[in-house]
C-alpha cells in the first residue's frame, strides 16, 4: 500500500499545546507579510484519527466504508486507509483515487445505484465486485457489464426526519424485494446483502431501529429464496461536530442494540457503515478573506437584548469563496453560523446587522443572509470551522476560481499512531 511518505502536501506536525487555529493565524500572518490573501483550509487529520478510534469503541460490529464523495482529500484518504478503514466510492474517479493508494478491491463499495456502464467496466477490470442496486433496469445493466458482481440490495427507508432525504432518489420499496431478488436468480446475479440509508441530519435515532428490522425481513426472504446473504450495509448520515441536536452517541445506544436483535453476532453478518462527515467535518476549517464591502443604510444606533450595542448601520461583506465553491452544501446543509473572527473585536464596539456574500457574479451567492459583525475591513479574514463535509467536494470553480489550498496538521500523538499503524516512519523532509 501507498502511505503518507509517498505525497507531497504541506503537513505541520503539532506539539500538545499548539491548536490548528494556531496554524490558521500562522498561514495569514504569511499570506499577508507575501501580499497573499486566497482563502485556505487547515484541515487537522489529527481529528480524523480521534474520530477513528471513537467509531471503533462505539459501534465495534460495524466496519467503516468512507463515503469519499464527501470530501475526496487524497491526503484524508491515504489516512483512512492506513487506520483501515474501507471506502464507498460512487464513480470511476473515486474507486480510481482510492485504488491508487493502494486500498485492495475487497475494501471497496460501489455504492450507487445508477451506474454507468463504461464505469461498471472499469470495476470489472480493476477487480471491484461489491455494488448496490435498487432496481431491474440496473439488474440487467449489471448482469451485461460486470456478471461476477457481488450484489446489494438498497431499500428504502424512512427519511422523513432527516435534513437530507435520500430515499425520494434511491432504494426499493419493501414489497418490491421480492421481484428483485428473483429477478437477479433470472439473471444468474449473486445477492450478498442489503443496504439502506435514514438521510443525513436524522433527528430520530429509532428510523436505524426501523430499517435494521426491514433489512432483517429482506434477509429472511433472500434466504426462503435460496441466497446466503452475509453482507449489512447501514449507510450514513452520522454527526461529524460535536454541536449538533443529536449526538453520535444518541444513535450508537439505538444501532447496537437493534444490531444484536436482529444480526446477532452468530448470525454470521458483516456490518458496513458509509459515514463521511462523521470523519471530515470538524476537521477541516475555512479561512475566507474579505475583499470587498458595502455600507447600505445608516439609522439610529441601538442595543440587543444581551446589551451589546447595535446599529441599523447594515453591511455587506464579499469573501473569496461562495456557494459555487466551500459553500455549496448550504443548500442543503443550511446557511453556515460564522463560528469566528481572525480579527478580535474591541470592548463596547458596535455591532451592525451584516450579510456575507460570496464572489462570483451569480446574485444568489450568498454565504450568511443575515448576522451581527462588529465593522470589518478588506482584508480581514472569517473563520469558518466544521467545514469539512460536501465543501471542497463540491467546489464548481465558476467564474474561474480556483479551489482554496489545503494545510494539514496533526498531533505528534496521532502521527506518530499513524507511523504504527503503518508500521514505517516518515522522512522528515515531508513534516512541513
Amino acid at each position: 500500500m501507498n502511505s503518507l511518505t509517498h505525497v507531497d502536501f504541506n503537513l505541520t506536525i503539532l506539539e500538545e499545546e499548539v491548536c490548528a487555529r494556531d496554524i490558521v493565524e500562522k498561514n495569514i500572518n504569511e499570506l499577508s507579510a507575501s501580499g497573499k490573501d486566497d482563502a485556505f483550509y487547515v484541515a487537522d487529520l489529527g481529528d480524523v484519527v480521534k474520530k477513528h478510534l471513537h467509531w471503533t469503541r462505539a459501534l465495534p460490529r460495524v466496519q467503516p466504508f468512507y463515503a469519499v464523495k464527501c470530501n475526496p482529500s487524497r491526503v484524508v484518504v491515504m489516512a483512512l486507509a492506513t487506520l483501515g478503514v474501507g471506502f464507498d466510492c460512487a464513480s470511476k474517479s473515486e474507486i480510481q483515487l482510492v485504488q491508487s493508494v493502494g486500498v485492495e478491491p475487497g475494501r471497496i463499495i460501489y455504492a450507487h445505484t445508477c451506474k454507468q456502464p463504461s464505469h461498471l467496466q472499469y470495476a470489472l477490470e480493476h477487480g471491484i465486485t461489491m455494488m448496490t442496486f435498487d432496481n431491474e433496469a440496473e439488474l440487467e445493466k449489471i448482469a451485461h457489464c460486470h456478471g461476477h458482481a457481488k450484489l446489494v440490495l438498497r431499500i428504502i427507508t424512512d427519511d422523513s426526519k432527516s435534513l437530507v432525504r435520500l430515499s425520494n432518489k434511491f432504494g426499493a420499496p419493501l414489497k418490491k424485494s421480492r421481484v428483485l431478488l428473483e429477478r437477479a436468480s433470472e439473471l444468474g446475479l449473486e445477492v450478498v446483502g442489503v443496504s439502506f440509508h435514514v438521510g443525513s441530519g436524522c433527528t430520530d435515532p429509532q428510523a436505524y431501529a426501523h430499517a435494521l428490522s426491514d433489512a432483517r425481513y429482506v434477509f429472511d426472504l433472500g434466504a426462503e429464496l435460496g441466497y446466503n446473504m452475509n453482507l449489512l450495509d447501514i449507510g450514513g448520515g452520522f454527526p461529524g461536530k460535536e454541536h449538533t441536536k443529536l449526538k453520535f452517541e444518541e444513535y450508537t445506544a439505538v444501532i447496537n442494540p437493534a444490531l444484536e436483535k436482529y444480526f446477532p453476532v452468530n448470525s454470521g453478518v458483516k456490518i458496513i457503515a458509509e459515514p463521511g462527515r462523521y470523519y471530515v467535518a470538524s476537521a477541516f476549517t475555512l479561512a475566507a478573506n474579505i475583499i470587498a464591502k458595502n455600507v447600505v443604510m445608516q439609522e439610529q444606533s441601538a442595543s440587543d437584548e444581551n446589551g451589546i450595542g447595535t446599529s441599523d448601520r447594515t453591511l455587506m461583506y464579499y469573501v473569496n469563496d461562495g456557494i459555487h465553491g466551500s459553500f455549496h452544501c448550504s443548500f442543503t446543509d443550511g446557511s453556515p453560523a460564522l463560528q469566528s473572527l481572525v480579527k478580535r473585536p474591541k470592548q463596547d464596539e458596535l455591532w451592525h446587522p451584516s450579510s456575507i456574500w460570496g464572489h462570483t457574479c451569480d446574485g444568489h451567492d450568498c454565504i450568511v443572509e443575515r448576522t451581527l459583525l462588529p465593522e470589518l475591513q478588506i482584508g480581514d479574514w472569517l473563520l469558518f470551522e466544521n467545514w469539512g463535509a460536501y465543501s471542497v467536494a463540491a467546489y464548481s470553480g465558476f467564474n474561474g476560481f480556483q479551489r482554496p489550498d489545503t494545510y494539514y496538521v496533526v498531533s505528534r500523538v496521532a502521527w506518530q499512531y499513524l507511523q504504527q499503524v503503518h508500521g514505517q516512519g516518515m522522512p522528515v523532509s515531508m513534516q512541513g
